[in-house]
């Protein structure tokens, strides 16, 4: 099954790391993803620029863009992983090890429905 890994942290605490700290934080991180990698289980992985870099598209009539995130959160999403797991529990694992490799926040492990235009979808996992 594909899960999202959904990487929610405070932006101004990650982008106030030095860059010493940001290359420790990120060093401990590779070493759990090379071994996730190495065992199959890892996808895309992805570190958002902060949300004053983002847009937003209100689907009202007509359509409003926005400069900025969709919500205001004391957490802000910074990035995600896509894995591949046997179920829920091994995404849970997984979550728990990037945990400890960093600091604060919180991780959202939402199943995946992968399309892939003009084909059936590949991969689904059962919710």
């Amino acid at each position: 099954m594909l899960y999202a890994l959904l990487c929610y942290n405070s932006e101004d605490m990650v982008f106030s790391w030095s860059k010493a700290e940001d290359e420790a934080v990120m060093a401990k991180l590779g070493v759990v993803q090379e071994r996730l990698a190495a065992n199959g289980k890892l996808g895309p992985s992805l570190r958002l620029l902060p949300t004053t870099a983002a847009t937003t598209l209100r689907k009202s009539d007509p359509p409003m863009v926005i400069d900025g995130p969709f919500a205001e959160t004391k957490e802000q999403l910074l990035g995600l992983y896509v894995l591949d797991c046997d179920d829920l529990d091994e995404a849970l694992e997984i979550a728990g090890e990037l945990g400890r490799a960093n600091p604060g926040g919180a991780y959202e492990i939402r199943p995946l429905l992968l399309y892939l235009p003009g084909t059936l979808p590949v991969k689904a996992a059962s919710g």
